[in-house]
């Protein structure tokens, strides 16, 4: 059976840091480029979803400007995880967050991260 589980959410005060994990069964993830989104509702509109961190199959990563320097992803191999470090966090970083093998369809339930002023 295949399973994503995101972890490692929590309430944080702007400044601080979070490591959120991707664990991973019945799907090698360390074959995939894997994607950090999170949900956000953006002047009111609907939840759309914004990519924060990639890292590819070879280990490259990227990132968007608005997560570029504070955001940092990492796989474990041997446990099948993807982590997204993220420091010195922002109010407007409060989202529910995903990971994302590329092409599986697969998603888990997200984790939540609320950053206060």
């Amino acid at each position: 059976q295949v399973q994503l589980v995101e972890s490692g959410g929590g309430s944080v005060q702007a400044g601080g840091s979070l490591t959120l994990s991707c664990s991973a069964s019945g799907i090698d993830l360390r074959t995939y480029t894997v994607n950090w989104y999170r949900r956000v509702s953006r002047d009111g509109r609907d939840r759309v979803a914004e990519r924060v961190a990639s890292i590819t199959a070879r280990d490259s990563t990227n990132y968007p400007a608005a997560t570029k320097g504070r955001f940092t992803i990492s796989r474990d191999n041997g446990k099948n995880t993807v982590y997204l470090h993220m420091n010195n966090l922002k109010p407007e970083d409060t989202a529910i967050y995903y990971c994302d093998p590329m092409g599986t369809g697969i998603s888990g339930q997200g984790t939540q991260v609320t950053v206060s002023a």
